[in-house]
């Protein structure tokens, strides 16, 4: 049986310890084993889950009895494959700084922005997750700060006003939540049972839904997030694109929806064209970038949109495939992220026109690089294909209009990573592209393992649906909603 204090705490005393080590080679080492030992430790959590309806694997002790602040964790269908996610991302992504001569320091914030991760997946107490929320967003605004390019600080700056100040309009959210509590805790339960009037639910809506927006991003709270991925160290961008940004899905399944239910009934319409909206605008910008990294930038806007549409469906097929979407993008925009790191590496440039004839000169990274491609246009039998599939169901009972436009992001989607791996990899040898040398060693391997992740998840995707949809089924029936 798995406990998950110990999970929660081993990657802070890997930070901790990491912090001092100033051997690069050691740092990457430790870095790594910590890593691999947190997953270890997730696979009993994995096989000794019942994949119902029930919140499992509890913990809760006294944090500040005065305040009614409890530490109070636990894990159900829809907090488990978002640990499994972390948890399994983590390795890759530090696996992937190992070109770099990175110290303790830089490891050190991974695992403690890791951490916070997994505190807001697992935590049922309001205070517990805003803590986890603020624990994830300093790391990864030093990694940006002191790792990233040249206009890393403007950047990083706008990044963490935009996050800070949704933050503090979700804490004042809580806090009167809190104070409507007749025990005085802040226990997601107790909010749950709240009987908050239509005007109240409205606000508390737009506070949560604020901080969420711009963390996914949904347009227009977008604008922070293509300069930042940019900019960052190809980790940093890994970490928000593929972990990160999950935050805010999962805040509005867990916590926006279920809370102000009446909020939702009458902006949630809304929250769902600026989610549709942000599909077709991102594609088309998308379409038109030379930069191959601030291309996929734009992409993951334009398919977080369509996991935020399939959320506020509010349905079980829009959010079992805004649950399994979840892991599919994650995947999938780590590998991207990680195969246009190699290319831009080996070539000294971003800019799309002057690559080209790669995969004559290193055909192993082609073919796995189109394997990953596959996955984010949802080819069928690859992993991207079951989630949209699901989005897009659960979209069309919503309205088949917003279907017809969410549907947008797989045909403009396909038309620009295509293109995308056209001007990369395909066409004559340059100059430029001519002494390209091959994967091999550590690049193989994680570009082999999301390959296998996004073919085996495309073949049989039926265990992390299972996992989830017990838990989904149950907390949309408890919350009905009045669409349309």
């Amino acid at each position: 049986m798995g406990n998950l204090f110990i999970l929660l705490l081993l990657p802070v005393l890997g930070a901790i310890v990491l912090a001092f080590v100033k051997q690069a080679k050691t740092a990457q080492r430790l870095a790594l084993l910590i890593s691999l030992v947190s997953l270890g430790l997730t696979i009993p959590f994995v096989l000794n889950f019942v994949p119902d309806a029930s919140m499992q694997f509890e913990q809760r002790f006294a944090w500040i009895p005065a305040l009614g602040i409890h530490f109070h964790v636990g894990i159900d269908g829809i907090s488990l494959p978002l640990v499994l996610l972390t948890n399994g991302l983590i390795p890759l992504i530090i696996l992937s700084a190992f070109s770099n001569e990175y110290k303790g320091g830089f490891y050190a914030l991974i695992l403690f922005m890791q951490t916070g991760l997994l505190l807001v997946f697992t935590a049922l107490d309001a205070f517990a997750f805003y803590v986890g929320w603020e624990i994830a967003l300093i790391p990864i605004y030093f990694i940006c700060a002191l790792w990233g390019g040249e206009n890393r600080i403007r950047v990083n700056l706008k990044f963490f006003i935009y996050t800070f100040l949704g933050s503090l309009l979700m804490l004042a959210a809580i806090i009167y939540l809190h104070l409507q509590v007749p025990s005085g805790d802040y226990e997601l339960a107790s909010f749950y049972s709240l009987a908050l009037d239509a005007a109240t639910q409205r606000w508390i809506f737009w506070a949560f839904f604020l901080a969420f927006a711009i963390k996914m991003p949904i347009f227009p709270f977008h604008t922070w997030q293509p300069d930042t991925y940019t900019e960052a160290p190809t980790a940093g961008t890994m970490l928000l694109a593929g972990i990160m940004l999950k935050m805010g899905i999962y805040g509005v399944i867990r916590w926006l929806i279920p809370i102000a239910p009446l909020g939702v009934a009458a902006y949630g319409q809304l929250a769902l064209i600026l989610c549709l909206i942000g599909v077709v605008y991102a594609s088309i910008i998308a379409f038109k970038q030379q930069d191959v990294k601030r291309l996929v930038a734009y992409s993951s806007i334009a398919h977080v949109g369509l996991i935020g549409a399939g959320v506020f469906a509010w349905n079980v097929q829009g959010v079992q495939g805004a649950m399994i979407q979840m892991i599919n993008h994650g995947i999938s925009v780590v590998g991207l992220f990680f195969v246009l790191d190699i290319v831009a590496r080996q070539l000294g440039t971003r800019e799309m026109h002057v690559m080209g004839g790669i995969a004559k000169t290193a055909p192993a990274l082609a073919i796995l690089f189109l394997v990953i491609v596959m996955g984010a246009v949802g080819l069928p039998l690859t992993n991207g294909f079951v989630g949209e599939f699901l989005l897009l169901m659960g979209v069309y009972q919503y309205g088949i209009w917003y279907a017809v436009f969410g549907g947008l992001t797989l045909i403009l989607g396909a038309v620009y990573m295509l293109r995308m791996y056209q001007k990369v990899m395909l066409g004559d040898v340059n100059p430029q592209t001519a002494g390209f040398v091959d994967v091999k060693g550590t690049e193989w391997l994680i570009l082999a393992v999301i390959a296998l992740l996004v073919i085996g998840i495309g073949i049989y995707p039926k265990p992390l649906l299972h996992i989830s949809e017990a838990a989904v089924t149950e907390l949309i029936g408890k919350v009905s909603l009045i669409n349309n």
